[in-house]
Protein backbone atom coordinates (compact mmCIF):
# COMPACT_ATOMS: atom_id res chain seq x y z
CA UNK A 1 0.00 0.00 0.00
CA UNK A 2 1.37 3.33 -0.90
CA UNK A 3 2.11 5.71 1.94
CA UNK A 4 -0.78 8.79 1.84
CA UNK A 5 1.29 12.25 1.54
CA UNK A 6 -0.30 15.35 3.58
CA UNK A 7 -1.12 16.86 0.08
CA UNK A 8 -4.88 17.39 -0.20
CA UNK A 9 -6.06 15.92 -3.70
CA UNK A 10 -10.01 16.17 -3.58
CA UNK A 11 -12.31 18.10 -0.41
CA UNK A 12 -15.99 17.81 -0.75
CA UNK A 13 -17.93 19.95 1.65
CA UNK A 14 -21.74 19.84 2.14
CA UNK A 15 -22.09 17.53 -0.94
CA UNK A 16 -26.08 17.13 -2.02
CA UNK A 17 -27.53 15.46 -4.67
CA UNK A 18 -31.38 15.14 -4.80
CA UNK A 19 -33.59 13.30 -7.22
CA UNK A 20 -37.01 15.03 -7.96
CA UNK A 21 -39.82 12.90 -8.09
CA UNK A 22 -42.77 13.81 -10.52
CA UNK A 23 -46.11 12.79 -10.98
CA UNK A 24 -48.62 12.94 -14.07
CA UNK A 25 -47.95 11.93 -17.90
CA UNK A 26 -48.17 15.17 -19.90
CA UNK A 27 -47.84 17.97 -17.37
CA UNK A 28 -45.43 16.47 -14.90
CA UNK A 29 -45.23 18.41 -11.48
CA UNK A 30 -42.64 17.70 -9.03
CA UNK A 31 -44.04 16.72 -5.53
CA UNK A 32 -40.91 15.41 -3.72
CA UNK A 33 -37.25 15.08 -3.96
CA UNK A 34 -35.13 11.44 -3.33
CA UNK A 35 -32.48 12.82 -0.81
CA UNK A 36 -29.68 10.21 -2.26
CA UNK A 37 -26.77 12.23 -0.45
CA UNK A 38 -27.80 14.90 1.76
CA UNK A 39 -24.63 16.80 3.02
CA UNK A 40 -21.51 14.58 2.95
CA UNK A 41 -18.09 16.42 3.78
CA UNK A 42 -14.69 14.80 3.51
CA UNK A 43 -11.33 15.32 2.11
CA UNK A 44 -8.48 12.76 0.24
CA UNK A 45 -5.06 13.07 0.54
CA UNK A 46 -2.71 11.80 -2.80
CA UNK A 47 -1.97 8.90 -2.60
CA UNK A 48 -5.06 7.58 -0.01
CA UNK A 49 -7.50 4.85 -0.30
CA UNK A 50 -10.99 5.78 1.38
CA UNK A 51 -13.32 2.96 1.77
CA UNK A 52 -16.91 3.85 1.69
CA UNK A 53 -19.06 1.27 3.08
CA UNK A 54 -23.00 1.61 4.06
CA UNK A 55 -26.09 -0.51 3.16
CA UNK A 56 -27.57 -0.58 -0.33
CA UNK A 57 -29.32 2.40 -0.95
CA UNK A 58 -27.33 4.64 1.57
CA UNK A 59 -25.92 6.99 -1.44
CA UNK A 60 -22.36 5.44 -1.97
CA UNK A 61 -22.64 5.11 -6.10
CA UNK A 62 -24.65 8.51 -5.63
CA UNK A 63 -22.18 10.28 -3.87
CA UNK A 64 -18.89 8.75 -6.27
CA UNK A 65 -20.59 9.35 -9.74
CA UNK A 66 -21.53 13.37 -8.23
CA UNK A 67 -17.97 13.94 -7.52
CA UNK A 68 -16.78 12.69 -11.14
CA UNK A 69 -19.97 15.23 -12.24
CA UNK A 70 -21.41 12.33 -13.60
CA UNK A 71 -24.55 13.65 -12.08
CA UNK A 72 -24.61 17.37 -11.62
CA UNK A 73 -25.23 18.08 -7.47
CA UNK A 74 -27.85 19.70 -5.82
CA UNK A 75 -25.13 21.85 -3.81
CA UNK A 76 -22.55 21.82 -1.99
CA UNK A 77 -18.74 21.91 -2.95
CA UNK A 78 -16.58 19.53 -4.74
CA UNK A 79 -12.91 20.80 -4.74
CA UNK A 80 -10.12 19.00 -7.35
CA UNK A 81 -7.00 19.87 -7.00
CA UNK A 82 -7.79 23.09 -5.94
CA UNK A 83 -10.56 23.45 -8.63
CA UNK A 84 -13.78 23.77 -7.61
CA UNK A 85 -15.74 21.51 -10.44
CA UNK A 86 -19.54 22.54 -9.73
CA UNK A 87 -20.04 24.69 -12.47
CA UNK A 88 -17.21 23.66 -15.56
CA UNK A 89 -18.85 22.53 -18.59
CA UNK A 90 -17.66 21.43 -21.84
CA UNK A 91 -13.18 21.47 -22.38
CA UNK A 92 -12.81 22.48 -18.98
CA UNK A 93 -14.42 19.68 -17.28
CA UNK A 94 -13.01 17.43 -19.78
CA UNK A 95 -9.74 18.63 -18.63
CA UNK A 96 -10.05 17.80 -15.42
CA UNK A 97 -11.30 14.55 -15.96
CA UNK A 98 -8.19 13.09 -17.50
CA UNK A 99 -7.58 13.37 -14.02
CA UNK A 100 -10.44 11.25 -12.92
CA UNK A 101 -12.18 7.97 -13.64
CA UNK A 102 -14.32 5.24 -12.45
CA UNK A 103 -14.54 1.69 -12.32
CA UNK A 104 -18.13 0.50 -12.49
CA UNK A 105 -19.58 -2.41 -10.51
CA UNK A 106 -20.80 -4.69 -13.43
CA UNK A 107 -18.33 -6.15 -15.41
CA UNK A 108 -20.62 -7.28 -18.58
CA UNK A 109 -22.93 -4.27 -18.36
CA UNK A 110 -19.55 -1.55 -18.39
CA UNK A 111 -18.66 -2.94 -21.60
CA UNK A 112 -19.78 -1.96 -24.92
CA UNK A 113 -20.76 -5.55 -26.50
CA UNK A 114 -20.20 -3.97 -29.96
CA UNK A 115 -16.56 -2.91 -29.29
CA UNK A 116 -13.08 -4.55 -29.28
CA UNK A 117 -10.95 -4.67 -26.48
CA UNK A 118 -8.59 -2.92 -28.21
CA UNK A 119 -11.51 -0.43 -29.04
CA UNK A 120 -12.79 0.12 -25.81
CA UNK A 121 -9.29 0.68 -23.63
CA UNK A 122 -8.28 2.61 -26.92
CA UNK A 123 -11.29 5.21 -26.86
CA UNK A 124 -9.99 7.50 -23.97
CA UNK A 125 -6.99 8.02 -26.12
CA UNK A 126 -8.79 8.83 -28.73
CA UNK A 127 -11.30 11.55 -26.77
CA UNK A 128 -8.47 13.10 -25.15
CA UNK A 129 -6.19 12.98 -28.07
CA UNK A 130 -3.28 11.06 -26.11
CA UNK A 131 -1.58 9.55 -28.80
CA UNK A 132 -0.63 11.41 -32.66
CA UNK A 133 0.02 8.12 -34.86
CA UNK A 134 -1.79 4.90 -35.74
CA UNK A 135 1.45 2.80 -33.98
CA UNK A 136 1.74 4.88 -31.03
CA UNK A 137 -1.42 4.16 -30.36
CA UNK A 138 -1.47 0.64 -30.42
CA UNK A 139 1.13 0.48 -28.37
CA UNK A 140 -0.09 2.48 -25.84
CA UNK A 141 -3.21 -0.32 -25.74
CA UNK A 142 -0.68 -3.41 -25.65
CA UNK A 143 0.76 -1.74 -22.54
CA UNK A 144 -2.60 -0.98 -20.75
CA UNK A 145 -3.48 -4.79 -21.16
CA UNK A 146 -0.57 -5.95 -20.07
CA UNK A 147 -0.51 -3.50 -16.97
CA UNK A 148 -3.60 -5.37 -16.20
CA UNK A 149 -2.65 -9.13 -16.73
CA UNK A 150 -4.31 -9.19 -20.10
CA UNK A 151 -2.16 -10.52 -23.17
CA UNK A 152 -2.21 -7.64 -25.99
CA UNK A 153 -3.14 -10.51 -28.42
CA UNK A 154 -6.68 -10.54 -26.60
CA UNK A 155 -7.20 -6.33 -27.86
CA UNK A 156 -9.61 -8.19 -31.06
CA UNK A 157 -11.33 -9.54 -28.79
CA UNK A 158 -14.93 -9.14 -27.78
CA UNK A 159 -16.49 -8.85 -24.17
CA UNK A 160 -18.39 -12.04 -24.55
CA UNK A 161 -14.97 -13.55 -25.21
CA UNK A 162 -13.56 -12.88 -21.79
CA UNK A 163 -14.72 -13.95 -18.29
CA UNK A 164 -16.02 -11.74 -15.35
CA UNK A 165 -12.64 -11.16 -13.79
CA UNK A 166 -10.89 -10.77 -17.02
CA UNK A 167 -13.41 -8.07 -18.16
CA UNK A 168 -13.03 -6.18 -14.91
CA UNK A 169 -9.27 -5.87 -16.05
CA UNK A 170 -10.24 -4.48 -19.19
CA UNK A 171 -12.42 -1.97 -17.34
CA UNK A 172 -9.41 -1.04 -15.51
CA UNK A 173 -7.25 -0.55 -18.24
CA UNK A 174 -9.55 1.41 -19.35
CA UNK A 175 -9.07 3.70 -16.04
CA UNK A 176 -5.93 3.92 -16.59
CA UNK A 177 -6.10 5.19 -20.29
CA UNK A 178 -5.83 8.63 -19.30
CA UNK A 179 -2.68 8.44 -15.98
CA UNK A 180 -5.62 9.61 -13.40
CA UNK A 181 -4.55 10.66 -10.21
CA UNK A 182 -7.75 9.75 -8.54
CA UNK A 183 -9.89 6.26 -9.56
CA UNK A 184 -13.23 5.89 -7.82
CA UNK A 185 -13.54 2.21 -7.73
CA UNK A 186 -17.67 1.07 -7.39
CA UNK A 187 -17.64 -2.41 -5.77
CA UNK A 188 -15.58 -3.27 -8.30
CA UNK A 189 -15.40 -6.77 -6.91
CA UNK A 190 -18.82 -7.44 -5.99
CA UNK A 191 -19.83 -9.29 -8.89
CA UNK A 192 -16.67 -11.32 -9.26
CA UNK A 193 -16.00 -14.96 -7.39
CA UNK A 194 -14.06 -15.03 -4.29
CA UNK A 195 -10.68 -16.19 -5.45
CA UNK A 196 -11.16 -13.43 -8.67
CA UNK A 197 -11.80 -10.80 -6.34
CA UNK A 198 -8.34 -11.37 -4.16
CA UNK A 199 -6.63 -11.44 -7.64
CA UNK A 200 -8.31 -7.74 -8.79
CA UNK A 201 -7.54 -6.25 -5.11
CA UNK A 202 -4.12 -7.02 -4.99
CA UNK A 203 -4.34 -5.62 -8.93
CA UNK A 204 -5.40 -2.45 -7.70
CA UNK A 205 -2.93 -2.29 -4.82
CA UNK A 206 0.16 -2.95 -7.07
CA UNK A 207 -1.21 -0.40 -9.34
CA UNK A 208 -1.64 2.17 -6.68
CA UNK A 209 1.86 1.67 -5.79
CA UNK A 210 3.48 1.70 -9.30
CA UNK A 211 1.53 4.55 -10.43
CA UNK A 212 0.84 6.70 -7.45
CA UNK A 213 -2.74 6.28 -7.44
CA UNK A 214 -5.74 7.80 -4.89
CA UNK A 215 -8.83 5.58 -4.48
CA UNK A 216 -12.53 5.81 -3.71
CA UNK A 217 -13.23 2.49 -2.98
CA UNK A 218 -16.77 1.70 -2.52
CA UNK A 219 -18.19 -1.94 -1.38
CA UNK A 220 -19.84 -3.82 0.99
CA UNK A 221 -17.48 -6.53 2.16
CA UNK A 222 -16.17 -5.40 4.94
CA UNK A 223 -12.99 -7.08 5.26
CA UNK A 224 -12.00 -6.52 1.69
CA UNK A 225 -12.55 -2.44 2.90
CA UNK A 226 -10.44 -3.05 5.88
CA UNK A 227 -7.73 -4.44 3.69
CA UNK A 228 -7.59 -2.15 1.01
CA UNK A 229 -8.69 1.10 2.73
CA UNK A 230 -6.14 4.17 5.07
CA UNK A 231 -9.09 4.99 6.09
CA UNK A 232 -12.81 4.39 6.53
CA UNK A 233 -16.27 6.56 5.73
CA UNK A 234 -19.38 4.86 6.73
CA UNK A 235 -22.76 5.74 5.34
CA UNK A 236 -26.06 5.54 6.46
CA UNK A 237 -29.07 7.35 4.60
CA UNK A 238 -26.81 9.69 2.32
CA UNK A 239 -24.79 11.29 5.32
CA UNK A 240 -21.20 10.10 6.37
CA UNK A 241 -22.43 8.77 10.83
CA UNK A 242 -18.35 7.64 11.17
CA UNK A 243 -15.02 8.28 9.32
CA UNK A 244 -11.82 7.53 11.01
CA UNK A 245 -8.45 5.45 10.46
CA UNK A 246 -9.23 1.74 9.30
CA UNK A 247 -7.80 -0.04 12.18
CA UNK A 248 -9.25 2.74 14.80
CA UNK A 249 -12.80 2.02 13.34
CA UNK A 250 -12.73 -1.39 13.65
CA UNK A 251 -11.32 -1.77 16.95
CA UNK A 252 -13.17 1.69 18.02
CA UNK A 253 -16.63 1.82 16.74
CA UNK A 254 -18.58 4.66 18.60
CA UNK A 255 -21.38 5.41 16.42
CA UNK A 256 -24.30 2.80 16.80
CA UNK A 257 -24.93 1.94 12.97
CA UNK A 258 -20.82 1.42 12.90
CA UNK A 259 -21.19 -1.03 15.96
CA UNK A 260 -24.08 -2.74 14.17
CA UNK A 261 -22.38 -3.06 10.86
CA UNK A 262 -19.14 -4.34 12.03
CA UNK A 263 -21.02 -6.83 14.38
CA UNK A 264 -22.59 -8.49 11.28
CA UNK A 265 -19.00 -9.64 8.97
CA UNK A 266 -19.10 -13.25 9.13
CA UNK A 267 -16.27 -14.89 11.31
CA UNK A 268 -14.59 -18.30 9.61
CA UNK A 269 -14.69 -20.13 13.12
CA UNK A 270 -17.91 -21.93 13.88
CA UNK A 271 -17.72 -21.38 18.04
CA UNK A 272 -16.83 -17.79 17.58
CA UNK A 273 -19.46 -17.32 15.61
CA UNK A 274 -22.36 -18.83 17.59
CA UNK A 275 -20.77 -17.32 21.17
CA UNK A 276 -20.01 -13.17 19.64
CA UNK A 277 -22.49 -10.57 20.48
CA UNK A 278 -24.41 -9.54 17.40
CA UNK A 279 -26.21 -6.02 17.92
CA UNK A 280 -29.64 -5.63 16.14
CA UNK A 281 -31.39 -2.44 14.92
CA UNK A 282 -34.97 -1.91 15.70
CA UNK A 283 -37.10 -0.72 13.28
CA UNK A 284 -36.27 0.25 9.51
CA UNK A 285 -34.15 3.16 7.26
CA UNK A 286 -36.01 6.17 7.44
CA UNK A 287 -37.36 6.99 3.35
CA UNK A 288 -35.00 9.40 1.64
CA UNK A 289 -37.61 11.19 0.35
CA UNK A 290 -39.04 11.83 3.37
CA UNK A 291 -35.84 11.52 5.58
CA UNK A 292 -35.81 13.23 9.63
CA UNK A 293 -34.84 16.86 10.30
CA UNK A 294 -32.29 16.57 12.48
CA UNK A 295 -30.46 12.88 13.52
CA UNK A 296 -31.31 10.30 10.88
CA UNK A 297 -31.19 7.86 13.86
CA UNK A 298 -34.78 9.46 14.59
CA UNK A 299 -36.88 5.75 14.33
CA UNK A 300 -34.51 4.28 16.39
CA UNK A 301 -33.36 6.61 18.84
CA UNK A 302 -34.22 6.37 22.44
CA UNK A 303 -34.95 10.19 23.14
CA UNK A 304 -37.24 11.01 20.58
CA UNK A 305 -37.42 14.71 22.31
CA UNK A 306 -33.50 15.38 21.18
CA UNK A 307 -33.88 13.27 17.50
CA UNK A 308 -34.78 16.58 15.54
CA UNK A 309 -31.34 18.55 17.09
CA UNK A 310 -29.19 19.64 14.00
CA UNK A 311 -26.21 17.43 13.72
CA UNK A 312 -22.65 17.73 13.10
CA UNK A 313 -19.42 15.64 13.21
CA UNK A 314 -17.58 15.35 16.59
CA UNK A 315 -14.05 14.79 17.35
CA UNK A 316 -14.21 11.92 19.72
CA UNK A 317 -9.76 11.34 18.95
CA UNK A 318 -7.58 12.11 16.48
CA UNK A 319 -9.11 12.27 12.85
CA UNK A 320 -11.99 9.84 14.33
CA UNK A 321 -15.58 11.89 13.46
CA UNK A 322 -18.44 10.70 14.13
CA UNK A 323 -22.04 12.52 13.33
CA UNK A 324 -24.05 13.48 16.43
CA UNK A 325 -26.48 15.67 18.25
CA UNK A 326 -25.13 17.54 21.00
CA UNK A 327 -27.97 16.87 23.00
CA UNK A 328 -27.87 13.62 23.01
CA UNK A 329 -23.93 13.74 23.51
CA UNK A 330 -24.54 15.93 26.31
CA UNK A 331 -27.42 13.34 27.87
CA UNK A 332 -25.59 10.31 27.34
CA UNK A 333 -21.50 10.73 27.56
CA UNK A 334 -21.54 8.95 24.11
CA UNK A 335 -23.76 7.16 21.68
CA UNK A 336 -26.72 4.70 23.11
CA UNK A 337 -28.31 2.74 21.26
CA UNK A 338 -31.43 0.56 21.91
CA UNK A 339 -30.68 -3.44 21.23
CA UNK A 340 -33.38 -6.06 20.49
CA UNK A 341 -34.14 -8.33 23.88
Amino acid sequence: MVTATNETLLEVEDLQMYFPVTSGIVFQQKVADVKAVDGVSFTLKKGETLGLVGESGCGKTTAGRTILQLYKPTAGSIKFNGTELNGLKGNSLRAVRRDMQMIFQDPYGSLNPRMTCGDIVGEPLKVHKLTSSKSEYQERVSELLTIVGLSPYMAERYPHEFSGGQRQRIGIARALAVNPSLIICDEPVSALDVSIQAQVINLLEDLQEQLDLTYIFIAHDLSVVKHISDRIAVMYLGHIVEIAERNELYENPVHPYTQALLSAIPIADPVLEATRERILLRGGVPSPMNPPSGCCYERKCPDPDNSGDPIEMKEVSPGHFVAVAQECFDQYGCYWFPREG
